[in-house]
């Protein structure tokens, strides 16, 4: 699933973004434009992710309903996101929505200020155009990528005691708690109770995960723009530009593993009835995760939410 923040970081790996920074505008109008922006947009897609949340963590509150596809299969469809929102509406009101919301903002807030002054404190690639920009160097690209990557893993690690907090203020939901309420007394509790470690837990796959999305995204969209698109094409420049957002969307597939295991780390053993059993084993570590989920191929569980379906064969239905 491709996120906001990865979207953004997707947009910065080679320069400014999608518009142009006019010298007559003061810079801290045109960031604060962009941490609004940013903010705007964690909002308005956070029911999407909450309720993302609640599939990863297996928490199934409706029965899925017998049904056939048009080659006449039975399955087994499972509760999207439509009836996933409304049973939330329903249980905490339309406000219920908007659970954990708060420290996702001051995450998308502080990812898009250490970008900006890490953008800002470094110098600027001379800009070329036309075919010396499409024939870019390897050596460029390499380039390019690992100071994205460098950024992306010191945004992460300065932001992932918020998603932690953000994660576990949705998971309660599984078991009706309130045990996380208000950014400042998750802090407190965190820390009480887990040190600062637990700020950090799952942060190694989540990083792991935005490395490998950095560096084949890059990499493919280089590759299809110097060698598969021809320049005598007429349509090329506007091909070339939508390149790396489709490569981006494909390799946030096959990347997504890496986000289901930190979501599931963040809740894992905190003492909220999502990270417990019977709802979840306790995991020793990431590694541990992964290898539990792949053993009940639930490795990409909850990477779609509007059509869910399991095969009736796969389950026992009375």
């Amino acid at each position: 699933m491709v996120t906001p923040e990865r979207l953004s970081a997707e947009i910065r790996v080679r320069g400014e973004p999608p518009f142009a920074r006019d010298a007559s505008v003061p810079s801290l109008d045109v960031d604060t434009a962009i941490v609004l922006l940013g903010a705007g947009v964690t909002a308005v897609t956070h029911p999407l992710l909450y309720v993302k949340l609640l599939i990863q963590v297996g928490h199934e509150p409706l029965p899925p309903v017998v049904g056939t596809t048009m080659f006449g299969r039975r399955v087994l469809y499972l509760p999207g996101f439509f009836s996933y929102a409304h049973h939330i509406v329903k249980v905490d009101g339309k406000r219920g929505l908007f659970r954990g919301l708060s420290p996702r903002i001051m995450s998308s807030t502080i990812s898009t200020m250490v970008r900006g002054r890490v953008r800002q404190a470094t110098p600027a690639d001379e800009q070329v155009s036309g075919r010396e920009e499409v024939k870019i160097s390897f050596r460029r690209v390499l380039r390019e990528t690992s100071h994205e990557m460098m950024v992306q893993c010191l945004s992460r690690v300065a932001t992932h005691p918020f998603h932690v907090i953000s994660v576990r203020c949705m998971a309660q939901f599984v078991g009706r708690e309130d045990k996380y309420r208000g950014v400042f007394s998750c802090i407190v509790k965190i820390f009480q109770e887990e040190g600062p470690a637990g700020f950090f837990v799952g942060v190694v796959p989540h990083v792991l995960g935005e490395i490998i999305f950095l560096w084949c995204c890059n990499l493919l969209a280089h590759f299809i723009n110097t060698y598969a698109v021809d320049d005598n094409f007429s349509q090329a420049p506007a091909v070339r530009s939508y390149t790396k957002f489709l490569m981006g969307i494909g390799v946030s597939v096959l990347t997504y593993p890496f986000m289901l295991v930190a979501d599931l780390m963040a809740v894992n053993n905190c003492g909220l009835a999502a990270g417990l059993p019977p709802n979840s084993p306790i995991f020793q570590s990431w590694l541990h995760c992964w290898s539990y989920l792949s053993q009940q191929g639930q490795l990409f569980r909850g990477s779609s939410f509007f059509f869910r379906r399991v095969p009736v064969t796969a389950v026992s239905v009375e």
